[in-house]
């Protein structure tokens, strides 16, 4: 079928069209802005010369922060908790969502299991609580204080069960006139289906254990054991004494505050940026289903 736009709708759809490139011009002229500075010299950077490309290249800003055994340490500590906590908040996600996504007829207290996780998402103890429980359980100073505490994300699991509510009831019920188990159900049925969900629940996971740096200052009290955020944060924002050795420090001193920071920038948003690609095309889908409750 043919369709003809009247002028108004063209007009519409040109200005449209403007508005969002001019947008996403505004969004990508930044990062070309701190990319240029991070390869940048101290002195082109503090003289405000720098725009969009490196004015005196150089690798030093880059070569400052990796070429430490502690930086090194913290990223493995970083890609552990990313793998083991993405991991855990995706199994916690799908087995937690999967009764909640049943009616109050077949899972009586659905309910209130749901109310009393939407409370948390509404209310909290404080830090000093959160922080003392941590402590009580004997987590400090382990990989498992990074992972745990956070390992039941109740806005993933609202997301996932509202897409679990929109898959055809009469795909859960032929299974179980055929003997499904609701392991075998929710394994074999209900996770392949609901890819688009999955991948955007675990886009957001891999970004907020990524990005998390407060929590390893406060529940590593071994600096040696602070992932990559925790460790870029000491070294770059408070520039931590206990970290720099005297030729370090001088090397700090010769070096801009701004192309320091824009080197930290990128190493830390590269590993999002090589995996976002592979998981956008089930962002949209996975958001936009997963955010509809019936």
């Amino acid at each position: 079928m043919m369709y003809r736009f009247s002028t108004r709708r063209k007009i519409f759809t040109v200005c449209n069209y403007i508005f969002l490139f001019v947008l996403s011009i505004t969004c990508v002229l930044p990062l070309l802005h701190i990319l240029a500075l991070s390869f940048s010299s101290g002195a082109a950077a503090s003289a405000g010369v720098v725009k969009f490309w490196p004015v005196e290249f150089t690798l030093s800003a880059y070569l400052n922060i990796l070429d430490k055994p502690e930086y090194l340490s913290a990223f493995w500590i970083s890609i552990q908790r990313l793998v083991i906590g993405s991991s855990l908040q995706l199994f916690m996600s799908i087995t937690a969502a999967y009764p909640l996504s049943k009616e109050s007829s077949y899972f009586r207290f659905r309910t209130p299991y749901v109310w009393i996780f939407v409370i948390t998402m509404l209310l909290s103890g404080g830090l000093i609580p959160w922080f003392m429980t941590i402590k009580s359980t004997g987590l400090m100073d382990s990989i498992w204080a990074l992972v745990i505490p956070s390992a039941v994300p109740v806005f993933n699991v609202i997301l996932l069960l509202n897409f679990f509510r929109g898959l055809p009831k009469e795909i859960d019920e032929s299974a179980r006139i055929d003997g499904a188990s609701h392991w075998t159900i929710l394994w074999k049925i209900f996770v392949p289906l609901s890819l688009p969900a999955l991948a955007t629940i675990t886009l957001f996971s891999m970004v907020g254990h990524w990005n998390s740096w407060f929590d390893g200052l406060l529940l590593m009290n071994d600096p040696s054991n602070y992932p990559l955020q925790s460790f870029l944060q000491t070294i770059i924002i408070s520039k931590d004494p206990r970290f720099l050795s005297a030729q370090e420090a001088q090397l700090l001193q010769q070096l801009s505050d701004r192309t320091s920071i824009a080197a930290q920038i990128y190493i830390a948003a590269l590993p999002i940026l090589l995996v976002y690609p592979f998981l956008q095309r089930f962002f949209v889908k996975g958001i936009v289903m997963g955010s509809v409750k019936e």
